[in-house]
């Protein structure tokens, strides 16, 4: 095989993808249709939740297409991170609507269920044999550390993949993956190049956010070849040029040259970028460097507390000029009236938007304020009515908080909505950030095979 070609229709499953770009991927006749459905972008909650963050509705839709279109012309559908992080109820949220697909419109396929989530004893037996070490900033972990712990999931690599698809399965549906594995699995069982097949995967993943302008919710195609690959934006609205795919490659990466994964790293020193046309780009030079050892990165979250918030706007221009000190003294008034009952285990925190409520955790510097700003109080504390009191008691405080200057005796906010309050539920935190040794890269994640039949 000379030239393999792959379909990415949509940067994660259930972002949807115009239908037009998608039957122009189908034209270019993909040996794959290759989708990656998870991220650990949204934050910690839905891995320890077991949620999914995206619609069940919108992850119906696009399968309903992705799947019969493939198995019409013969080739496999591969998804990786199932239900947005992964773990187990993760992928079962993913298994039901597929088992809803085949029922609904009569398929006959063989299904690879792959799972990445780990039970604690095996963990911690992994940490006693020295297996696992932390990815900075994490700390060391321990056996405590690992009992706190909801849920814990590793990236997998390509390895299952091609396994599943050694042993004739048609839609692969795995948990945790490493984005670029579900791209590069098939060409490199293939016999194709590792670091051009993973340097493709790395921005097919993200479909056509590598092109301009850049979408989540389109189709991207890659065509790889022996010595280098090239991307092309499905819809005419798109190019991707040197810049856009170069970019997209250092995307979410702290060293732009090297790019880590299970097993090794791309190495990017040699990479080139070339403008074939108007709108597609070659790239070639980029090479795959085995480390000694394999090894996959675990993730795991642990739960801290429940949350509530309230947002609110201000707009007078003195109590502007004053927010700091006004939303440290409302602080230490809530220390204050709580700690003699009792209550101190509990974070309150003002983000305040239109000052510094993105950069906030960062490093304070001179910034222009607005002349309006929105404050979002949060609280989070060991249970949802200790957390609803506390920032209940901090948004009355704020509300009437007599500062220098104040002329009106009225309140200090302006709430957009009615109740004030909102309880958020569960909060969770990332707690296991490592890198676990691994003998055989399939061995962790185990296989079931699911026949349908019409």
């Amino acid at each position: 095989m000379e030239e393999l070609r792959i379909l990415s229709p949509t940067a994660i499953l259930g972002y949807g993808f115009p239908m037009e770009s998608f039957q122009e991927g189908m034209k270019r006749k993909p040996h794959v249709i290759a989708v990656d459905a998870g991220s650990t972008d949204p934050g910690p909650y839905y891995l320890g939740a077991g949620k999914s963050f995206t619609d069940r509705n919108s992850v119906k839709r696009d399968l309903e297409i992705m799947i019969p279109a493939a198995l019409e012309q013969n080739i496999p559908v591969i998804i990786g991170t199932a239900g947005g992080s992964g773990g187990r109820p993760h992928v079962e949220f993913c298994l039901n609507i597929i088992r809803e697909i085949a029922k609904e419109k009569s398929l006959s396929f063989k299904l690879a269920v792959i799972q990445s989530e780990f039970d604690k004893d095996f963990i911690k037996q992994s940490l006693k044999d020295g297996n696992i070490e932390p990815l900075h900033p994490a700390k060391q972990l321990t056996e405590e550390g690992i009992d706190e712990t909801v849920r814990i999931v590793a990236q997998m690599g390509e390895e299952p993949f091609m396994k599943a698809l050694d042993e004739g399965a048609n839609v692969i549906l795995a948990g945790r993956s490493y984005d670029p594995s579900v791209f590069a699995s098939l060409p490199i069982k293939e016999g194709f190049d590792k670091g051009l097949a993973i340097h493709m995967g790395k921005i097919l993943e993200c479909a056509a956010i590598a092109a301009l302008p850049g979408s989540g919710s389109d189709s991207m195609f890659g065509y790889l070849r022996k010595d280098n690959f090239v991307l092309e934006p499905l819809s005419p609205l798109r190019k991707c040029t040197t810049l856009s795919i170069a970019a997209h490659t250092l995307y979410e990466k702290s060293n732009p040259y090297i790019l880590p994964g299970p097993g090794g790293a791309i190495n990017l020193h040699e990479s080139e970028f070339v403008q074939v046309d108007d709108d597609k780009v070659k790239v070639s030079g980029s090479r795959f460097v085995p480390t000694d050892d394999y090894f996959v990165k675990l993730e795991g979250v642990k739960k801290v507390g429940y949350r509530t918030i309230s947002c609110a706007g201000v707009k007078d221009p003195i109590m502007i000029s004053q927010i700091d000190s006004i939303v440290q003294s409302v602080k230490d008034r809530v220390v204050n009236n709580f700690e003699s009952y009792g209550l101190t285990d509990f974070f309150l925190d003002f983000k305040i938007y239109g000052k510094n409520g993105v950069m906030g955790m960062f490093e304070p510097k001179d910034v222009k304020v607005g002349d309006e700003l929105k404050i979002i109080i949060e609280a989070v504390a060991p249970t949802q009515e200790q957390a609803s009191t506390i920032c209940g008691f901090a948004r009355s405080t704020l509300l009437h908080f007599g500062y220098d200057g104040r002329i009106a005796t009225a309140g200090n906010l302006a709430f957009p909505f009615s109740p004030s309050d909102s309880e958020m539920g569960e909060v969770y935190e990332f707690s296991v950030y490592h890198l676990l040794k691994v003998d055989n890269p399939t061995d962790l994640f185990p296989i079931e095979y699911i026949e349908f039949k019409k």
